[in-house]
């Protein structure tokens, strides 16, 4: 049945000139991110600036018709290719079989954020757009050390990646990204480059975790940095007087103060949980510079409330310490971001 619906879809296109949706017989999706990389040149600078080595496991996700798959497997020594659609592993198995390379090419059917992913040495991927974030730190929590990963993004999320403090696009994703790995612009890659055409450009990107890994618990980082750039051009002065903040850092206050009576004084914050997986979310998806809605913020002023204006007072107190106060998330840089979050550990103050 579905191989009747093509021809009649390619039979009603016939009036024009050439169809972008189709290659082989396949029709491509939009809606599931199905851009197939159709120009030969772009795919060899891909796989040369990947410096791949020629005993390297490659693990390809997305490999849709093979386009980028047999570039690989000429370079490395074996390819792991993760698609989540089926009638593209079935082009695939078809393309390959009886070559020489069909012993050095594993297909593994599913959908990448649910697979537990296999040994690889580079991952180089032509992804489905919508789930670039997830997936990036899918990579960085893997629990096998990896070269590198070349990935082709939307170019405006791969620009967000590879942001600097005091750059527009600097963001959360900028610093938690950074956090854990290099991160590098190869190249950018026009929209005519694929069938079909996606409505955006595209940039190549390289990302090379960091070793070792930054020994930070991540969840105390992410809800750290999430509060940071609630307005990213505010000063933290201002983000950290919002009521909804000091509520929530002196409830953890309280909570980390009550374990610590009940199991003597020690810290009930040393079991470091390392899955950084979760810093990946779909709020990183969104194009917008800043997270949060500027009216929606009550500052706390006033001291209608001793005990709640003397935790204020404790929170600023670490923020005008080392001149934090008036600086903004915009211009900070990773170095100043781990040191401030060490000076709020230290008086106690948590965020997770």
């Amino acid at each position: 049945m579905a191989g009747g619906k093509i021809r009649k879809e390619k039979a009603s296109s016939r009036g024009a000139p050439s169809s972008n949706h189709y290659q082989g017989g396949i029709s491509f999706h939009k809606s599931k991110g199905q851009h197939i990389l159709k120009n030969p040149l772009l795919v060899d600078s891909i796989v040369q600036k990947s410096g791949i080595k020629s005993t390297d496991v490659v693990l390809e996700i997305g490999p849709g018709t093979g386009n980028l798959t047999k570039k690989l497997l000429e370079a490395g020594k074996m390819v792991v290719a993760i698609e989540l659609d089926p009638r593209m592993v079935l082009e695939l198995q078809r393309r390959f079989q009886g070559t020489p390379f069909s012993n050095r090419l594993k297909v593994i059917q599913g959908d990448v954020l649910k697979t537990d992913l296999p040994y690889f040495d580079i991952c180089v991927a032509n992804i489905p757009y919508q789930i670039s974030s997830p997936l990036t730190f899918k990579l960085l929590n893997h629990p096998t050390s990896f070269r590198c990963a070349i990935i082709m993004f939307q170019r405006e999320f791969a620009m967000r990646l590879v942001a600097k403090p005091g750059d527009t696009l600097y963001c959360r994703l900028s610093v938690n990204t950074q956090l854990y790995a290099r991160v590098s612009h190869l190249l950018k890659v026009g929209k005519n480059n694929f069938r079909p055409p996606p409505k955006v450009d595209s940039s190549v990107v390289r990302i090379e975790p960091r070793k070792p890994r930054p020994q930070v618990n991540p969840k105390e980082w992410d809800g750290f940095i999430r509060i940071c750039f609630i307005r990213k051009n505010k000063t933290l002065g201002s983000i950290f007087r919002i009521k909804n903040v000091l509520s929530m850092l002196e409830k953890n206050y309280k909570t980390l103060q009550a374990l610590q009576q009940s199991q003597n004084g020690s810290s009930g914050s040393t079991d470091v949980e390392m899955d950084i997986s979760g810093l990946g979310d779909s709020e990183d998806q969104r194009m917008d510079m800043d997270d949060g809605i500027d009216d929606e913020m009550e500052v706390e002023d006033g001291d209608a409330d001793g005990e709640a204006s003397e935790f204020k007072q404790k929170v600023l107190a670490v923020l005008k310490e080392r001149d934090y106060y008036e600086k903004r998330s915009s211009k900070l840089s990773q170095e100043e971001f781990l040191h401030l979050l060490a000076q709020f550990n230290r008086a106690g103050i948590h965020f997770s």
